[in-house]
């Protein structure tokens, strides 16, 4: 079990925030297959202060993904607090602070990792949030803006210093994107920092990875981010492993099953043409690796509503299940 403040959670393993993925239908999947803990994609504080309608649709949520957490970025402490704020009375049980995103249309506006450059805004930002969050409070970090300027465990101590209840670590610099390997030693050298719970984060691709991670850096939790994606089945897989049972890798039933339940609530959130249109990249995750994919890949750019979907399916899925035979 994880806890973080006063939010306990029934295991350790907690859903990244990713751009684009996690919305209300996914996180809802993924709390399913057995995360103790859910993001929001991120979220402008500013688009919140101003309530954009577009912005405050991030903040939808349900009973059944709970607990969950809310991602806020920006640069200037009032309107971070501000945005707590909106994202607490909307009902988040848990308020987290980009300060590692290396987009640049979020770096440039002095938000995200660029904020790894600057101890002092840190502090501000931080402290104000904490005096607005009556919920527990995280902040994300990476190891620092550039390599040979790895700031990690001077900011999770001011973080610590400032009352945040716990700390993400993406062990990359920013200027790294997602290239390269992830550093877990970093990971383990902030816990040694720090006395609030360390999450780390990156390269968990595999079942093991998660307990690898833990056993060699000592950190609390581990938050999985691109690896559940094509995978959303890693969690309840990672549960397997640590009882020391053998991994359950989906059959082609599952597989399909799960496909359309995504769909069928992603088309509760967004409507049938839209939530097929959106579900051709998530196709090509749910597909990588499998058989005669090539023809499947190419009649996905044909996909226009549900009569098309089913259709793609079939015959994808009939071909995989005679192989089979």
């Amino acid at each position: 079990m994880l806890q973080i403040g006063r939010l306990k959670l029934k295991n350790w393993l907690v859903m990244a925030p990713l751009a684009g993925i996690t919305n209300l239908p996914f996180r809802l999947m993924v709390k399913g297959l057995g995360a103790g803990l859910v993001f929001t994609e991120m979220v402008s504080a500013m688009g919140l202060k101003t309530r954009k309608k577009k912005t405050l649709a991030y903040l939808e949520s349900h009973p059944d993904e709970s607990p969950l957490a809310v991602q806020i970025f920006g640069s200037r402490p009032d309107v971070m607090a501000r945005a707590a704020q909106i994202v607490i009375e909307a009902g988040a049980d848990a308020v987290d602070i980009n300060m590692g995103c290396p987009v640049k249309k979020v770096t440039k506006t002095g938000a995200g990792a660029s904020l790894l450059r600057d101890s002092k805004k840190v502090e501000e930002i931080v402290s104000s949030v904490r005096l607005a969050c009556s919920v527990p409070l995280t902040v994300k970090i990476r190891s620092g803006w550039s390599s040979g300027h790895e700031v990690a465990c001077e900011v999770a101590r001011i973080i610590e210093e400032c009352g945040a209840d716990a700390v993400a670590v993406h062990p990359r610099f920013a200027t790294q994107g997602f290239s390269g390997r992830a550093d877990w030693d970093l990971i383990g050298k902030v816990k040694e920092h720090i006395k609030i719970p360390v999450i780390g984060n990156g390269d968990v691709v595999e079942p093991a990875d998660a307990l690898n991670m833990k056993r060699q850096t000592g950190c609390d939790g581990v938050m999985i981010g691109r690896g559940a994606v094509g995978n959303p089945w890693i969690f309840s897989q990672i549960l397997q492993a640590e009882k020391g049972l053998p991994v359950q890798r989906p059959d082609l039933s599952e597989r399909r099953s799960l496909i359309m339940e995504h769909y069928n609530l992603l088309s509760g959130s967004m409507g049938e043409r839209r939530a097929a249109l959106y579900m051709r990249g998530l196709l090509l995750r749910y597909t990588k690796g499998l058989p005669h994919s090539a023809g499947f890949r190419e009649r996905i750019t044909r996909i226009r509503d549900l009569e098309s979907l089913i259709s793609t399916m079939d015959d994808y899925f009939s071909i995989l299940e005679e192989k089979e035979i």
